[in-house]
């Protein structure tokens, strides 16, 4: 999870693994898997940033990596 800050100002935490989309437009949108959209008032680049280092810390990337070279692996 990370935590974001709606647009009232109020924080939320937010299901990393179900953004679809990040834009700026100026405003923020995150976009979800389920179509839900939410506007937040972090920059793009900083949502993206706590995304990757969420996804290093629960260690989504290294999994990732050894499922490719199971795979590959005759």
């Amino acid at each position: 999870m990370i935590s974001v800050t709606r647009i009232n100002g109020s924080k939320m935490w937010l299901n990393a693994l179900l953004i679809e989309m990040v834009e700026e437009t100026p405003d923020t949108y995150i976009t979800l898997i389920t179509g839900k959209r939410l506007i937040v008032l972090e920059k793009a680049a900083e949502v993206i940033s706590l995304v990757k280092q969420y996804s290093q810390e629960i260690g989504l990337n290294n999994a990732t990596i050894k499922v490719q070279q199971t795979e590959e692996t005759p």
